[in-house]
């Protein structure tokens, strides 16, 4: 359980600092004084615009710097790209009072905000301490940022490294003026906190409320489990027919609009990456002269074209023995609802697991939903094969208390935590990937050679 601590004084610093606290933005404050590190505040936020105001979050000093004229002036301009402040504020500071004191804060949440009574003549003591009317009680429990993320942006600021993503930084500072009232704003507002190591929010990977439909195909492919008995059976294998257009779209195939099944029509063909022939049957099962129905619509249509086709039905139960021997001599493929919508949902949540080129390998004539779920079981693995070299780089910055690593060191600790051992080359290209601007998360310092590169945790790839 964590101590109480209670609090009779705060910090008076401008609202705008003390959100940029709360947010994460920053870790550091610029009080008018010297803060002794270990010291406990609650933040006073300075309004005049006579506002009620709430005292959210306190704070516990970690460090405090002082700064004059004889600051170097690259000095101030990593710290300008460190803080909410710029380079100008800096000077002025420096001009105005001889000094600049940086105190670095932890903050921690109240259980509640309290709502205050304004300070007389508040003005003044903007970057003071002021005494509160009654003692606040507060713990340790609610921090704003986790150890790990807190650590890391504290030696960030102790040595003076460069922020690495300027631009996102900026992106983010827009994108704060509009979350309130855009929920697109806010979410993608909120990743690139935790991309920046502003935020230590977890991350989950779930189907976005957008894609619930996804959650639907197999309902609407098996009228065994169709709650609507009383939809006609055209009508169903319409519904099926747009969904699974649907899917594979999202999926990634471009599906071509000049074909929408109806009455001697091709239900579906997919022209890229590769040409792909689909036949959706709704109901209880699939009627044993389908693949024939696919053949012949197929060839009417696509000519030549449907020779150079993968084949595939879409469909509910088991194959007929006949239906099972005409797949294998026409060559056609033949999933089920369920196979189609794991597909799609694996797709939700990692956007970039499916590689169509790799899937066509395993599109084999028969039934084949034992070798796409094995393929989705590949691919799960691989996920987890990154998201736990992505906790290695994470634990060893905690352990060696050191922001980076080298590729031996992440090797070796992965090797000494599983089964299954890696070598350097093959650690070193999962690093890449997971450091690409495309991916981002880890960074890379780049070295003379790949054996010398050094790789930091940015965020954590969630399974689930």
């Amino acid at each position: 359980m964590n101590q109480s601590f209670s609090l009779p004084k705060a910090l008076c610093l401008p609202v705008s600092d003390i959100e940029a606290l709360i947010q994460g933005r920053t870790i550091a404050a610029l009080p008018r004084q010297f803060i002794h590190p270990g010291q406990r505040f609650s933040l006073y936020p300075v309004d005049n615009t006579g506002n009620v105001l709430l005292i959210k979050v306190w704070a516990k000093c970690q460090h405090c710097q002082t700064m004059d004229k004889t600051t170097p002036l690259n000095t101030l301009d990593v710290l300008s790209q460190l803080t909410i402040w710029n380079l100008e504020t800096f000077e002025e500071i420096i001009q105005k009072y001889e000094n600049i004191f940086l105190a670095y804060l932890r903050v921690y949440h109240l259980p509640e905000p309290l709502e205050i009574r304004a300070i007389p003549n508040i003005q003044e003591k903007l970057g003071k301490f002021a005494p509160l009317p009654n003692n606040i009680s507060v713990s340790e429990d609610k921090p704003v940022l986790s150890d790990y993320v807190f650590n890391q942006r504290k030696q960030q600021l102790e040595k003076r490294e460069p922020s690495l993503n300027p631009e996102l930084e900026e992106l983010q500072s827009a994108l704060s003026q509009i979350a309130n009232n855009n929920p697109v704003a806010q979410q993608l507002e909120n990743e690139i906190k935790v991309f920046l190591g502003w935020s230590n929010a977890p991350t989950t990977n779930t189907i976005d409320a957008d894609l619930d439909w996804i959650k639907t195909i197999t309902s609407l492919g098996d009228r065994s489990i169709e709650k609507d008995e009383g939809k006609s059976n055209y009508q169903a294998g319409t519904d099926f027919e747009i969904i699974t257009r649907k899917s594979l779209n999202f999926l990634g195939f471009k599906v071509e609009e000049d074909h929408k099944g109806g009455a001697g029509g091709l239900d579906l063909y997919c022209s890229q990456p590769y040409s792909l022939v689909c036949e959706c049957k709704a109901g209880k099962s699939i009627p044993h002269n389908t693949v024939e129905e696919l053949d012949r619509i197929g060839k009417r249509h696509l000519q030549e074209n449907y020779l150079q086709a993968v084949r595939l039905i879409i469909g509910p139960g088991e194959p007929t023995k006949n239906l099972k021997e005409s797949a294998q001599i026409s060559k056609v493929s033949i999933i089920k609802a369920m196979t189609l919508q794991k597909l799609v949902e694996l797709k939700a949540k990692y956007p970039g697991a499916i590689n169509l080129i790799e899937l066509k390998q395993y599109l084999e004539p028969g039934q084949i939903d034992d070798k796409i779920n094995e393929y989705i079981d590949k691919i799960e693995k691989e996920i987890k094969l990154r998201s736990d070299i992505i906790k290695v780089v994470k634990e060893l910055s905690k352990e060696h208390n050191e922001i980076s690593a080298m590729v031996t060191e992440i090797r070796s600790h992965y090797n000494a935590l599983n089964p299954s051992k890696l070598t350097d080359e093959i650690v070193h290209c999962l690093l890449i990937e997971l450091s690409s601007p495309l991916t981002g998360y880890l960074g890379r310092e780049k070295g003379n050679d790949g054996k010398t590169d050094k790789f930091y945790y940015l965020r954590d790839l969630p399974i689930n």
